[in-house]
């Protein structure tokens, strides 16, 4: 994994997540977006998910694109969030690969997580997501007035 600790990128001024900050990041969120290629063309996938101890959980239908596109080749999961009172953004990725959830001694533990489908279609798959990289940032929301916008600007303007 990555550092563990928030460092501040000296270029950007933006904060560098460490793993633990992270990690509690993708706990506080839902829903993610799962990046796969499928027959050499991305994709991404919005889904809902759980952590569970350092993976990304989710469920899905048997035979779905989404299922069999996923299955033990690279992909990167992504969640992000905004704090309108403080003015912060952030984003976590991670890079890892998915396995699907067997044997009936670790299905009925991944049925006992907190991860329900968000619509009526049955998903009784399991999907982790095992990561092989972790990162993440938060930066300050710069205010769209600080800048000009799109086409105002003229020839004469200082630059």
């Amino acid at each position: 994994m990555d550092t563990t600790e928030t460092t501040i990128d000296p270029y950007s001024g933006m904060l560098v997540l460490g793993t633990d900050e992270c990690w509690q990041l993708f706990r506080s969120a839902e829903v993610g977006r799962l990046a796969v290629s499928i027959s050499n063309h991305p994709d991404i996938f919005p889904l809902n998910y759980v952590v569970d101890g350092e993976s990304i959980v989710f469920r899905t239908a048997p035979g779905t694109k989404l299922a069999a596109a996923v299955l033990g080749t690279a992909v990167a999961f992504e969640t992000d969030g905004y704090d309108p009172e403080a003015g912060d953004a952030w984003s976590v990725v991670l890079k890892g690969h998915a396995e699907q959830i067997e044997g009936w001694l670790d299905k009925d533990r991944a049925e006992r997580l907190p991860l329900f489908p968000w619509n009526a279609a049955p998903k009784f798959e399991f999907v982790r997501i095992v990561p092989d990289e972790l990162t993440g940032r938060r930066f300050h929301v710069t205010d769209h007035g600080a800048w000009p916008l799109a086409g105002t600007e003229t020839a004469d303007d200082p630059i």
